[in-house]
């Protein structure tokens, strides 16, 4: 196996099929890469030379990959909630953002929306809970109101 960049890529594999193992690499990508490096579509991992594999490697740190494109998207997706637009607040709910449809399945969008969620609510308050209504709350500012 060949270790690069983080991630390691089987031997027996071509390395058209190799490449998108990193995250942030398609297919389309890969065959960019493939054309730009001269390496041809059949190489298998074991096939490349010490060189194509420097070449391939001083490529690949050039381009946003792995952890810094998932840092990326989360500061984005941050930045969206942070500013209170429709996308962001999508996110917040764990809705779908792009427009699709809720009524029937929205399944998925509540699997990788959720991601965000889960990660907030892991934090617990060690602060006793107040059942009654306190001084600042809606009910009290309601009641104390002067109407007349």
């Amino acid at each position: 196996m060949l270790h690069l960049l983080g991630v390691n890529l089987p031997d027996q594999k071509l390395v058209q099929y190799a490449l998108p193992l990193f995250y942030g690499i398609g297919q389309k990508t890969s065959l960019r890469i493939l054309a730009a490096l001269s390496i041809h579509k059949t190489c298998k991992i074991t096939d490349l030379t010490e060189n194509q594999v420097n070449q391939l490697s001083s490529l690949l740190t050039e381009m946003t990959i792995e952890s810094d494109l998932r840092k990326q998207i989360r500061a984005n997706i941050m930045h969206h909630r942070s500013i209170g637009s429709y996308v962001g607040r999508r996110h917040a709910m764990g809705l779908p953002v792009r427009g699709q449809k809720t009524r029937n399945n929205a399944m998925t969008a509540r699997r990788l929306n959720g991601r965000w969620l889960k990660a907030e609510r892991k934090e617990y308050s060690t602060e006793p809970r107040s059942f009654l209504p306190t001084l600042d709350s809606p009910f009290e500012s309601f009641f104390n109101r002067k109407w007349f």
